[in-house]
């Protein structure tokens, strides 16, 4: 139990880390990412770029 618990904390901090780079390439303003306005703040749900993540990962997995 916690060393899932270690794993999904590092993967946070691993994704949080790389949310700026990733936002310069691109990823979270791709045609079916979502960006909106809801109590005075902007929201973000990257849909599009999440699937295209995940599929990169998986292939790396799958050939590695």
């Amino acid at each position: 139990m916690i060393r899932w618990f270690v794993v999904v904390f590092l993967a946070l901090m691993l994704i949080s880390w790389l949310t700026p780079a990733l936002q310069k390439l691109g990823f979270g303003r791709l045609p079916g990412d979502l960006r909106f306005r809801l109590f005075g703040r902007d929201w973000q749900v990257p849909l599009t770029s999440t699937i295209l993540l995940s599929l990169l990962c998986s292939l790396i997995a799958k050939y590695l």
